[in-house]
């Protein structure tokens, strides 16, 4: 499978994300989210359009492109750079501020910074 870019993932607006990310039946949709079949299906035409999206034949088949991984970043990297002025360790302080955790998770998390150095 080829893989297309698009100029900018992180260009991908909140509804086109949900398509990429649940994309499943347009039932789950309209009940998940209250979209449609027309909406769901003009919203997967744009993603095609903008090569988020591949479809195939028979019955509409289709598959995101971009791979999850990299909508994950991008997304974060947005997050950072609008609500947190581009510091990733502000992020990171006011995720683990929210909650209390476990002695498991804390040892995930320094080993996780630990990789980094």
């Amino acid at each position: 499978m080829s893989t297309f870019k698009i100029s900018s993932p992180a260009r991908i607006r909140q509804a086109r994300l949900q398509i990429l990310i649940l994309f499943q039946t347009s039932d789950v949709l309209k009940e998940e989210i209250g979209w449609n079949m027309n909406t769901t299906y003009t919203l997967i035409k744009r993603c095609i359009k903008k090569g988020a999206i591949e479809r195939s034949e028979p019955n509409f088949m289709c598959h995101a492109i971009i791979p999850k991984e990299e909508v994950q970043e991008a997304e974060t990297t947005e997050l950072i750079n609008k609500v947190y002025d581009g510091s990733a360790d502000k992020l990171f302080a006011a995720l683990l501020g929210r909650k209390k955790l476990s002695p498991e998770e804390i040892a995930k998390l320094k080993q996780i910074v630990n990789d980094l150095e």
